[in-house]
């Protein structure tokens, strides 16, 4: 059986990396490469870790690149230090020498190279801010041929977002953070025919991390994911804290763990809702993760990572 071709699109955030993680464990994939976008982390920092973790992973001939792209509106910058954080933890220092390579050309360079050249139809799988896809479209678009669809984590659908109006003055609660980094982007995304499937909030919020997981981690950590993974966690558990990107990334391990339900929506780029992901009658089809196997994913990932 042929292995999925995908390329990973992530941004740094501490979820980013163990979707990532997870992404390497699945037997039924075949990484191309993996593109940093500068959105939830600094860019250094975040592709210096994703590296190391390539390495200790043994996957150190997956090229990693550097997106130059920017957003319209800045992650908070105390979300954006984690990514010191995890470059900075002992699993992922225990070399001198980094052996995966940081490819010359910027993230959305390479993302074009890596579809046009592959053999057949590549899956993005997408974590952060749609904003280099965007782009690589804009500079090629003979691309979309190519992109055979984007599992993407982001959006909020019939529940409030997560961009918070402490944070953000002037906004209404609807927008999820990798929409509101970069609406305009996304809403290029959405004029295209790439099949779109989603994991919103809608269903993130009903998948928590818990303490009971995170101990499960480390009563495992002689295996050295789970060591790192029960490390990330250790350092959001006090927050409130769910399987965003992780969530999204196991649909391409086990999509029969999910149900998916089609929606028509559009992207909201100006005024209070800017960011929103609006359902309305005619809009653009996507197919948006509705339920999951909770029981099932929570024991995948511990399965994936005892290894």
């Amino acid at each position: 059986m042929s292995k999925q071709l995908v390329l990973m699109d992530h941004d740094g955030g501490v979820d980013d990396y163990l979707a990532t993680m997870l992404l390497l464990t699945m037997d039924n994939v075949e990484l191309l490469g993996v593109v940093v976008t500068p959105a939830d982390c600094y860019i250094q920092p975040a592709a210096s870790a994703t590296r190391k973790i390539l390495d200790l992973m043994g996957f150190s001939h997956i090229p990693v690149a550097e997106s130059t792209v920017r957003g319209i509106n800045p992650f908070p910058y105390l979300y954006r230090r984690d990514s010191f954080v995890i470059d900075h933890l002992p699993i992922l220092n225990q070399k001198e020498i980094v052996n995966t390579p940081l490819v010359a050309e910027t993230g959305q360079d390479f993302m074009v190279k890596v579809l046009r050249e592959a053999s057949e139809p590549v899956t993005l799988m997408v974590t952060g801010p749609l904003t280099t896809v965007a782009t690589a479209l804009d500079k090629a678009p003979d691309i979309e041929a190519k992109i055979q669809k984007i599992v993407w984590m982001g959006g909020a659908l019939n529940v409030p977002g997560n961009v918070e109006k402490n944070w953000e003055p002037g906004q209404d609660g609807s927008a999820e953070w990798n929409v509101y980094w970069d609406a305009v982007s996304a809403a290029r995304v959405w004029e295209t025919q790439i099949e779109i499937i989603m994991c919103p909030l809608d269903l993130t919020n009903n998948v928590p991390v818990t303490s009971e997981l995170v101990y499960k981690m480390g009563r495992q950590r002689h295996y050295p994911i789970s060591d790192l993974a029960g490390q990330c966690y250790a350092l959001v558990i006090p927050q409130d804290y769910y399987f965003w990107d992780v969530l999204a990334t196991a649909y391409l391990g086990h999509p029969e763990y999910y149900q998916l339900q089609e929606w028509e929506t559009e992207i909201i780029t100006t005024g209070l809702s800017q960011g929103r992901t609006k359902v309305v009658s005619g809009g653009r089809k996507i197919y948006a993760m509705d339920k999951v196997d909770k029981e099932a994913f929570y024991a995948y990932i511990l399965q994936q990572w005892a290894r």
